[in-house]
């Protein structure tokens, strides 16, 4: 069963800057498209960036776009989302998944989220 695992969540201040990572011990992610997602407390669960397999094709929720950058290294595995010029409504918890084939296909495995916090 693959199981992803989070890290690089924290405490920031407002227009500071984080990178989440996203792995899959004793797996590899070739296979799958990768989102990360968050949820906030009494909010939804937000789509937020999700990229291709080979990643080649990338896309952003509005509210992130400019501001985040999803990329995945090939080689050494985990999927990143670097996080730029934050801000107190990206608190949530960012949790990454893996969809097979495309982004937008069913996200069949989750991994346990990363608390991301962002007050001065």
């Amino acid at each position: 069963q693959l199981q992803l695992v989070e890290s690089g969540g924290g405490l920031v201040q407002p227009g500071g800057s984080l990178r989440l990572s996203c792995v899959a011990p004793g797996f590899t992610l070739d296979y799958y498209s990768i989102g990360w997602f968050r949820q906030a407390p009494g909010k939804e669960r937000e789509g937020v960036s999700c990229i291709s397999r080979g990643g080649g094709s990338t896309n952003y929720a509005d509210t992130v776009k400019g501001r985040f950058t999803i990329s995945r290294d090939i080689a050494k595995k985990p999927v990143y989302q670097q996080m730029n010029s934050l801000k107190p409504e990206d608190t949530a918890v960012y949790y990454c998944a893996a969809a097979r084939l495309r982004c937008g296909n069913e996200y069949e495995y989750w991994g346990q989220g990363t608390q991301v916090t962002v007050s001065s």
